[in-house]
């Protein structure tokens, strides 16, 4: 499966638990980024760094920092370790 692919899947899994467009996109994003990106480094940390990231600006909006970020660090990771380990280069 090439890592396009993989970033399709990953996303569209971890964004459908968002009820608003906008959440779902957040997660969207997440899934999407840490597929297609060729950053050095262990994959869950790679995945954590931009489940954060990514998820920085809706915890910000809401002041909701600990539920956003939280799931956005913990499904990052998960994200990153899917790839790397079933991910095409």
């Amino acid at each position: 499966m090439t890592r396009i692919e993989l970033g399709l899947i990953g996303g569209a899994v971890f964004g459908t638990r968002a009820a608003l467009t906008a959440a779902f996109l957040d997660r969207f994003a997440i899934g999407f980024v840490i597929s297609v990106a060729d950053v050095p480094g262990p994959p869950w940390a790679v995945g954590l760094g931009f489940g954060l990231l990514l998820s920085a600006p809706s915890a910000l909006v809401t002041k909701a920092w600990a539920p956003i970020l939280g799931i956005g660090a913990i499904g990052g990771g998960i994200i990153g370790l899917v790839v790397a380990y079933f991910g095409a280069r």
